[in-house]
């Protein structure tokens, strides 16, 4: 489905489902918002691209699901390429990550995706009731928008997943479980996919000579640094819940181990102490004939011998602390 917003500079309107045959475009002022999503085969992607000229590779790009963000640069526009995370924790998959592809020019962003996302929705209801507020300040200031609240998203989970290891590590003192290990593996998948992608948005912002890496005005430079900021607090954060999480598995290991240890300890306690009674009662109960036999002390005699083995060799254990 296409759904088309043109902001005009001169009567600083808003107009909505406009025809893009019609050359809209008349002052440098002007926007046009293109929003393709929901779509299920090429034909409106294809219409798309022969509108506004895009490259094949582009139009493959976004026909295909890619785990990295990228921005790719063309004569007259640049496409980007990142994802909006969608978190459901109770899932097999808790990160479900939902590709957006956008198309900049001085003049038109298009934006390509296959599902919803909730910035999407937020900036079309307002462009439906003329708030041109995102709209009046130019293309870049657009995309600035539509980046900044697909990457405000991401705290909220970083949030809940710090909740979950502060609960896991209360945990770990209990009695060890399934469970436990489970969630130990949920976090790990679901931190490895956002570190996935998120880590490349630094580099898809900003070269390595502290350049953008697309054409952005002297007015929204500070909004797009303050983004960068964001994103290596969203890296720093990601970095250090995975250590945070690989040392609450290393404690859970060693309490494991620790655990084992003790009682390993104590069935080779009982083993120890079973192993002559083991060998006195064998050795009196074989099918051959035994002196005094036939004697009713014999039966006191033995059971006697195997409690006195049984309370020195307790006695011992006590005495060397290994009980």
């Amino acid at each position: 489905m296409i759904k088309t917003y043109f902001y005009n500079a001169t009567q600083k309107k808003l107009y909505h489902d406009v025809d893009l045959s019609l050359n809209l475009i008349q002052h440098e002022d002007d926007l046009l918002w293109v929003d393709l999503y929901d779509f299920k085969d090429e034909k409106e992607l294809s219409y798309l691209a022969k509108v506004f000229d895009f490259h094949y590779l582009a139009v493959e790009d976004c026909l295909q699901h890619s785990p990295r963000a990228k921005i790719d640069t063309y004569d007259k526009y640049y496409f980007f390429m990142l994802h909006a995370l969608r978190y459901k924790e109770d899932s097999d998959e808790e990160i479900t990550p939902e590709q957006l592809n956008v198309f900049l020019s001085s003049n038109y962003v298009v934006t390509v995706h296959r599902r919803n996302l909730p910035i999407l929705g937020r900036l079309a209801r307002e462009c439906l009731t003329n708030v041109t507020k995102h709209m009046e300040n130019g293309s870049d200031m657009f995309l600035y928008h539509i980046f900044d609240g697909i990457t405000d998203e991401y705290f909220p989970i970083l949030d809940r997943i710090d909740q979950r290891v502060d609960e896991l590590e209360d945990q770990l003192y209990e009695q060890p479980s399934k469970e436990i290990t489970e969630e130990f593996l949920a976090l790990k998948r679901t931190l490895l996919s956002m570190r996935r992608a998120i880590y490349p948005l630094k580099r898809m912002f900003l070269s390595m000579n502290g350049q953008f890496m697309f054409q952005v005005s002297k007015e929204s430079e500070p909004y797009y640094l303050d983004l960068v900021d964001h994103i290596e607090r969203i890296i720093d954060t990601i970095e250090s819940l995975r250590d945070l999480l690989d040392g609450a598995l290393e404690t859970y290991y060693s309490i494991i181990s620790a655990r084992t240890n003790e009682t390993m300890r104590i069935l080779t306690l009982i083993s120890t102490v079973f192993m002559p009674l083991t060998f006195v009662t064998g050795f009196f109960g074989m099918n051959v004939p035994l002196p005094e036999q036939q004697s009713t002390w014999s039966t006191v005699a033995i059971s006697a011998g195997l409690l006195g083995i049984t309370v020195w060799m307790f006695l011992i254990f006590k005495m060397k602390k290994w009980i």
